[in-house]
């Protein structure tokens, strides 16, 4: 992945992340920095390998709906 995309799927995953709720941006630390819970969503985000880019926006895609139909952690 260029650093282009790299850049736009990054800034699209701290966008959907800034839509979600405490409780899912939680999860989403735990599986992506687990040693340390307290660190910034944004900081998470720039820390993500790219390798796992792609993964984690479709987890953040498949949040949203969710996250509009109030269904889920709060």
């Amino acid at each position: 992945m260029n650093k282009e995309l790299q850049a736009f799927a990054r800034s699209t995953l701290k966008d959907g992340l800034a839509q979600c709720n405490k409780g899912q941006q939680l999860l989403f630390k735990r599986m992506y920095f687990h040693k340390n819970l307290e660190a910034d969503i944004n900081d998470i985000v720039d820390a993500i390998p790219e390798d796992k880019l792609d993964w984690a926006m479709q987890q953040v895609q498949r949040s949203l709906p969710k996250v509009k139909q109030g269904g889920c952690i709060k």
